[in-house]
C-alpha cells in the first residue's frame, strides 16, 4: 500500500511517500516559506524523487490541526482536493499526536506544543502505551497557565515537544523541575512518515466533503477555571 502523508499544519512543513511499511522519500523543512506556494512543489518532489505518480497511491494522511489557521486549511485543501481528484480516501491526524510520536521511546508524558499567541498553546498530553500513543489530556486550546494546572496533579515525567516550546520553556522548567524533559531540536519538527505511521492504524476514512479541519478553541473546562480566577476568557 503506498501512502501520501502532507503536514503543514504549522510552520514546519513535511510531506512523504511510504509503501509497505517502508519510507521511500520525506521533505522536511522548518523555514518560514509560504505553505501556499511551497506545499504542492515539495508534493511533486517526494512523487519525482520516488518515481511514483499520484494515481499510484492508494491513501493520504494529512494533519488536520490544530495549529495555523492557514497552514491547517492548505493542508486538508490540497488532500481532499487530491483525495477527490484521484478517488482516494483521505485520514485525518491530529497535528500535536503527529508532534507526540516523536517521543516513541520516552517513559513518561508526551505534552507537544504549538504557541497561539498571547500566553496560549494548542497542546494535548499523550503515553506510549504497547506501542500506541495513548490519549492522556484531550487536544485544545489551553493557557499555559491552565495545561500547568492540568499537569501538576500528576507525577510523571513530562517530555515537550515542538518548536515552539522555547518559548515557554523557562516557564516549563521552574514549574516542573526535574520532571520537565526539553526535546532536542532534532525531535521538533512533525514528520509526514509518523503522520501516515498513526493514519494506517485508523479505522475509517474522513468524508471527502465534510472533512474539516480541527482548529480547537479554549475549551469550556478552561473557560470556567478561567472565569473562577477572575481572569475570564482567552483568545487567539
Amino acid at each position: 500500500m503506498i501512502w501520501l502523508g502532507i503536514d503543514t499544519s504549522n510552520t514546519p512543513l513535511s510531506v512523504a511517500i511510504v509503501k509497505d511499511g517502508v519510507l521511500l522519500s520525506e521533505e522536511n523543512t522548518s523555514m518560514t516559506n509560504n505553505h501556499s506556494l511551497r506545499a504542492m512543489p515539495a508534493i511533486e518532489e517526494v512523487f519525482s524523487k520516488v518515481g511514483i505518480t499520484p494515481s499510484e497511491i492508494d491513501a493520504i494522511a494529512v494533519s488536520e490541526g490544530p495549529g495555523s489557521y492557514t497552514g491547517v486549511r492548505i493542508g486538508v485543501t490540497i488532500a481532499k482536493t487530491l483525495a477527490w481528484t484521484l478517488k482516494k480516501p483521505v485520514f485525518g491526524v491530529s497535528s500535536l499526536k503527529v508532534l507526540a510520536a516523536n517521543g516513541v521511546f520516552f517513559n513518561g508524558f508526551i505534552c507537544p506544543i504549538v504557541d497561539a499567541r498571547r500566553n496560549n498553546v494548542y497542546s494535548g498530553v499523550y503515553k506510549y502505551a504497547d506501542g500506541e500513543l495513548e490519549t492522556i489530556i484531550e487536544d485544545g486550546h489551553y493557557s499555559i497557565e491552565y495545561l500547568k494546572s492540568l499537569l501538576i496533579e500528576f507525577n510523571e515525567p513530562i517530555l515537550f515537544v515542538g518548536k515552539d516550546t522555547a518559548m515557554h520553556e523557562e516557564f516549563l522548567v521552574e514549574t516542573f523541575g526535574d520532571r520537565a524533559v526539553i526535546a532536542p531540536f532534532y525531535m521538533n519538527l512533525p514528520r509526514a512518515s509518523s503522520l501516515i505511521h498513526i493514519a494506517e492504524q485508523v479505522s475509517e476514512s474522513e468524508d471527502v466533503h465534510s472533512f474539516v479541519p480541527e482548529y480547537r478553541r479554549i475549551p469550556e473546562a478552561e473557560a470556567n477555571w478561567l472565569k473562577e480566577q477572575g481572569k475570564g476568557q482567552s483568545h487567539d
